[in-house]
């Protein structure tokens, strides 16, 4: 109809395979008022022969496509989480990284390896800790059964990508600390016994 001279006709200009149902689609800068045309992403599910499967959740796929000039060119593909939602695409000059964190901006930020410790009031119990390469601040600390414990981390290197993690099986308690930032948990000290608390960001033996 559009050869014809059908100005209403919408005609499809170009087709482009992806693998294998596109669930979400996203383009570049298209979330803000500078959207420019550029590029497409397809996030796709039921990629399931695509990937080795991981268990019964399956990896799915995402496609990035070149949409600036006649014909649309695949540019790259790779494993995603299953059911991919959600993309954005920016330029890379708008994004300002950071790498170090301030020690300032966290105030509850343990300055001083000396101001590591045990702090009761009552059954609220406060453990602050400083992870530095390669150890953390104190080798041990000891509280009750029944206690709630509040652990505050700073990690006091200036690395970039020196990035601290802290563990402590059976209580489900991980997270990672970024250099000079600090981060808590707050969690009820109810199982007996001894625990390691270890780094899960390997930096050194025995972190």
């Amino acid at each position: 109809k559009s050869y014809k001279g059908d100005k209403a006709a919408k005609p499809v200009v170009n087709r482009l395979d992806v693998h294998y149902q596109p669930g979400h689609g996203f383009t570049s800068m298209g979330e803000t008022k500078e959207s420019d045309g550029r590029y497409f992403i397809s996030d796709n599910k039921f990629s399931k022969d695509r990937f080795l499967p991981v268990g019964p959740l399956h990896a799915e796929t995402a496609q990035l496509i070149d949409i600036s000039g006649d014909k649309m060119k695949l540019v790259a593909d790779h494993s995603v989480y299953s059911e991919p939602h959600d993309s954005i695409i920016v330029r890379r000059d708008i994004i300002k990284t950071r790498q170090v964190y301030n020690l300032d901006e966290f105030p509850n930020a343990v300055m001083d390896p000396k101001d590591s410790g045990v702090f009761r009031n009552g059954k609220k119990v406060t453990v602050k800790l400083i992870s530095q390469a390669p150890a953390f601040s104190m080798r041990e600390f000891k509280v009750k059964k029944g206690d709630e414990i509040t652990l505050i981390l700073t990690n006091h290197d200036k690395v970039e990508d020196l990035t601290h993690g802290f563990g402590i099986p059976k209580y489900d308690i991980q997270f990672i600390v970024n250099p000079q930032e600090t981060k808590s948990v707050t969690f009820v000290a109810d199982k007996p016994g001894v625990y390691w608390c270890y780094c899960t960001n390997f930096c050194h033996a025995l972190h």
